[in-house]
């Protein structure tokens, strides 16, 4: 695959998981998180903020490959 279309293919699959990454995170923040304290908040929406960077490097990582 040519490096031209693995950016495409990247930056869509970047755009639909940090989509359904950032629902999934508010509805599990919203559902079981919220109301436990405000230190269980903060440390689970930190968590849940930084999360995402590993997947979205190894999406980049891949884009970035020389042909």
């Amino acid at each position: 695959m040519r490096m031209r279309t693995r950016k495409l293919v990247g930056t869509v699959a970047t755009v639909v998981f940090m989509s359904v990454y950032a629902l999934i995170a508010m509805a599990i923040g919203g559902i079981h998180i919220v109301g436990n304290g405000m230190i269980i908040e903060l440390a689970y929406f930190i968590f849940a903020g930084l999360a995402w960077i590993p997947v979205v490097m190894i999406i980049i990582k891949w884009m970035s490959r020389p042909d």
